[in-house]
């Protein structure tokens, strides 16, 4: 590597992605960390969950995006972030400690189970590549399970599904299980009355999609009614105990399975040499000025989902969405590029909102612009499907979405589930042995 200025970018999603390629190689080494070697696609964690599509059609190898860049200049460290010296300028990761000249944090989210971690043993989640194939195989285990049981009372327990929280990846997941309910039992699973399955939907808030419209919100909720999800708003939860899941009005359901989509929290990290109270902001997101600067360190930025920033028209920061991430990315990368001087602050413009329920089934909120059905879901495939890296992705994803319009069908109603041996080695479910 030279002896240029160091930039070290702590995550390879949408925010640190996009300041990693469009950084001026001939102007500053780069050094890119993830705990994972690849980029994935998060919109789209639901198709993976429900078998509409393979891991491998949203994942992304970082090595090979970095290779199409200036690679001289350029690495690519696998490694999970511990904690940031901003006295030393140093990054501790699961395995080495970097130094820097410039940090770029762009670390998402995670999941936030509020003040139940207890929770996180008990409930499927869906905010990785990993979790989303960790739910794909519980569902097909449930119905491979409940097709063999003669006892209707275990066979309604194995497929008794809750998701819990009403935003987009909420009516996504729920969306794909009434498509189940409703298309693929009677085909793939004849001995499963459809009846015996049943798909509840918790949204505290008086309406789903509480981030888009209201017109938006009644369309998710005919349409999730419509594929025989049962959605309770103004209710949250307040125990799950094997299970039985507890509302607030003390109904109880079956929850065989629930599924946890209600809120996020910023990637948790260490961090030395700066004021706790005005680094971490709601949700633990970091806290910084106009132009992504944290405030009091300027050679810190903080971007996509864990930066925070108040204004007048985002009282409550930035919308946590790819969009903001990516325009972020390249704000902070030609303000880089200038030296380190960002002349204007970050402006973000706003492309719209969508979310899809099922096959014909979307909405789409752009500018002052509402769809709903059928053009909308096909302005919500072409989006996601430009958005996709990489062009061999791009036609996976779309023949597969082609052949489940006209066939229901998907090749991806597989059960794999690894060999736990043996005992050594690392993998995801095992740690350092």
């Amino acid at each position: 590597m030279s002896q240029l200025p160091r930039i070290v970018i702590l995550g390879g999603g949408f925010a640190g992605l996009n300041v990693a390629k469009r950084l001026d190689k001939s102007r500053y080494e780069v050094h890119l960390v993830d705990r994972n070697n690849y980029h994935s696609f998060p919109p789209l964690f639901y198709q993976v969950a429900s078998a509409g599509l393979d891991p491998t059609g949203i994942s992304f190898p970082l090595r090979r995006e970095m290779r199409k860049l200036r690679p001289r200049n350029i690495r690519f460290h696998l490694g999970e972030v511990k904690e940031v010296d901003a006295v030393a300028r140093t990054v501790t990761t699961s395995y080495e400690t970097l130094a820097y000249d410039y940090l770029i944090i762009a670390l998402g989210t995670t999941n936030n189970f509020f003040s139940n971690p207890g929770l996180i043993n008990d409930v499927f989640t869906l905010k990785s590549v990993d979790e989303a194939i960790r739910l794909r195989n519980e569902i097909l285990y449930r119905c491979e399970k409940a097709a063999i049981t003669t006892d209707e009372a275990e066979r309604k327990r194995l497929l008794s599904f809750v998701v819990i929280g009403g935003g987009p990846a909420g009516v996504e997941i729920a969306g794909a299980l009434g498509e189940l309910k409703r298309y693929i039992l009677c085909r793939d699973y004849p001995s499963i009355p459809p009846d015996d399955m049943s798909i509840d939907l918790l949204e505290g808030s008086d309406r789903l999609l509480r981030t888009m419209s209201e017109k938006a919100s009644r369309t998710a909720l005919k349409d999730l009614t419509n594929l025989m999800v049962n959605v309770r708003l103004g209710h949250v939860m307040t125990a799950y105990e094997g299970d039985r899941l507890t509302l607030d009005d003390g109904t109880e359901l079956n929850a065989g399975m629930a599924i946890w989509t209600a809120g996020v929290t910023a990637v948790p990290f260490g961090v030395k040499g700066v004021d706790e109270k005005s680094f971490r902001g709601p949700g633990g997101r970091i806290i910084t000025d106009d132009a992504c600067r944290v405030i009091g360190h300027p050679e810190i930025m903080a971007i996509g989902d864990i930066g925070y920033f108040q204004s007048e028209k985002y009282p409550r920061g930035l919308p946590q969405l790819a969009q903001v991430a990516i325009q972020e990315g390249r704000y902070v990368a030609d303000g880089l590029n200038g030296g380190g001087v960002f002349r204007l602050p970050f402006t973000y413009r706003d492309r719209g909102s969508m979310a899809t329920i099922g096959r014909n089934r979307a909405v789409a909120d752009i500018g002052k612009w509402h769809l709903n059905g059928f053009v909308a879901w096909v302005a919500w495939m072409f989006i996601h499907l430009i958005s996709l890296l990489g062009m061999r992705s791009k036609l996976n994803v779309l023949l597969n979405w082609v052949w489940a319009y006209f066939t229901h069908n998907t090749a991806l109603r597989l059960l794999f589930q690894g060999s736990p041996y043996p005992r050594r080695g690392r993998m995801h479910d095992k740690g350092d042995v």
